[in-house]
């Protein structure tokens, strides 16, 4: 990728950073298109002077996008909403990805990447989803060789996820099982996500392509709070809820600035959350190695603790990897 310009929309994100990382390293020219470039100025140290740029543009502006791809030979979408806020899913998921990729395509650039999620689909109940394939077809059809890539949850030191349970775990005598904590999620790290970006935009066999990206293991919601409770050494209930109480308590929840429980949130748990059967995914991007969550995850659940001894469960490495 030695000379490279990559346009990453989203960049100073969860996913964001790992991705500027390995482009840096990778010789790539950088340039990172947020709301907020001050937000951005701790990417600039992970690539040489002027080799990570961060640039304003706001997704929901034609003009300040078109200047953020100006020059670029692959563009990145990351941007992304877990609940609405002062951003829609319409805004940030559907309307953004249309405006990106006729960006990407009035540039005459070919190499789009499109972050989207597993579960994305037209006739989802979830408008999260609903949204994510929304932004799907939007790229595809102005840019026919964009490269969607679907991940299950993505965990990792700054995920929302894992993190929020192990939070919960410290103050919280119950956890609840929303829909009886059955739920199948394919966790996947959040650096093996971001590699999948990077074989994307080395490969042209992936243009047009949808890879689904889930980890080595499948787990339940209920043994998601299980290994959190293990590895922060934490007792909780794990108190089973019912679609329809859940579906009540998230409308209500929902009104809150940071909600920790949305409708929207309940109707995605009503549906797995895998790699569907024959899939295209990591496989198919080169990539065979993926790091399990029992390897990453305890290096950074180890802030919820409780304190007095280290807690070291017997075979599992306290460390984090990039």
């Amino acid at each position: 990728m030695h000379g490279m310009r990559v346009t990453v929309f989203g960049g100073s994100g969860f996913i964001g950073r790992h991705l500027v990382r390995r482009l840096a390293r990778a010789g790539a020219t950088v340039t990172v298109a947020v709301r907020y470039t001050e937000g951005a100025q701790f990417l600039k140290p992970m690539g040489d002077v002027g080799q990570v740029i961060p640039v304003y543009a706001n997704i929901s502006k034609p003009a300040t996008v078109a200047r953020a791809v100006a020059g670029a030979d692959a563009v990145v979408n990351l941007v992304g909403v877990l609940h609405q806020g002062d951003q829609s899913f319409s805004a940030a998921h559907a309307a953004g990805a249309r405006n990106v990729a006729q960006a990407v395509a009035e540039a005459g650039i070919t190499k789009l990447i499109q972050m989207s999620a597993l579960g994305a689909s037209a006739g989802s109940q979830a408008s999260y989803a609903k949204t994510k394939a929304a932004g799907e077809a939007a790229a595809l059809d102005a840019v026919p060789t964009a490269v969607i890539l679907r991940p299950s949850v993505v965990f990792g030191p700054e995920d929302d996820f894992l993190n929020r349970f192990g939070a919960m775990s410290r103050i919280a005598p119950a956890l609840p099982l929303v829909g009886g904590g059955g739920t199948r999620f394919q966790p996947v790290y959040v650096g093996d996500v971001a590699d999948a970006i990077v074989a994307a935009i080395n490969s042209d066999d992936a243009a047009g392509r949808t890879f689904e990206l889930g980890g080595p293991r499948v787990m339940t919601f209920r043994e998601i709070l299980e290994f959190v409770l293990a590895e922060t050494g934490r007792f909780a209930l794990l108190l089973p809820l019912p679609f329809g109480v859940a579906k009540t308590m998230g409308a209500i929840m929902q009104l809150l600035p940071v909600p920790p429980l949305t409708l929207d949130q309940v109707r995605l748990l009503e549906e797995d959350n895998v790699v569907s059967d024959g899939a295209a995914g990591f496989a198919e991007l080169g990539i065979t190695e993926l790091e399990p969550v029992e390897a990453i995850a305890p290096g950074y659940l180890a802030r919820f603790r409780k304190p007095g001894p280290a807690h070291q469960p017997d075979g599992v490495a306290d460390h984090v990897v990039d």
